[in-house]
């Protein structure tokens, strides 16, 4: 069950970049922003813990991270990381193992985390939002990897 592979990417801005510093490090403290988490996964070539922040994205008591951004650093990191790893707010760690979701099955994930961070990542979902067709999402679906995690 493993979706298409497109290496579709979009580099942060230097805006962004600050953004996501001071994101993190609210969260390193424990504050956690609109759903935020820190994501620790080992580097796919180092070994040594890479960390970014991410958007935790909770339906129906299921656990999501999506890549608005395409085919990063993280989502390379996971892969190669056989699909574990941690997600981090504050001091509380826990660890998870993902699992990568089909194309076909994105758009129920899509929508709702459109819905909730479009203000932060919309756009870059080529002008796709939470209120498009399901062939609509469907149809960017394979740019953006998506990962249910199991926490252990």
């Amino acid at each position: 069950m493993t979706a298409t592979t497109t290496h579709h990417y979009v580099a942060p801005s230097k805006g962004d970049r600050r953004f996501n510093r001071l994101a993190g490090r609210l969260t390193r403290m424990g504050l956690s922003l609109w759903g935020s988490r820190e994501l620790i996964v080992p580097g796919r070539r180092s070994g040594q813990p890479r960390s970014t922040v991410v958007n935790l994205l909770e339906l129906d008591g299921r656990r999501f991270l999506v890549a608005p951004r395409g085919e990063t650093e993280w989502v390379r990191n996971l892969r190669a990381n056989q699909l574990d790893g941690q997600l981090r707010i504050g001091r509380r760690v826990q660890a998870f193992t993902a699992t990568e979701v089909a194309d076909a099955d994105k758009a129920a994930v899509l929508r709702p985390y459109l819905e909730r961070w479009a203000f932060e990542v919309g756009r870059f979902f080529d002008g796709v939002g939470a209120d498009a067709a399901d062939e609509e999402l469907r149809a960017i679906a394979p740019k953006h990897p998506v990962f249910e995690l199991t926490l252990r």
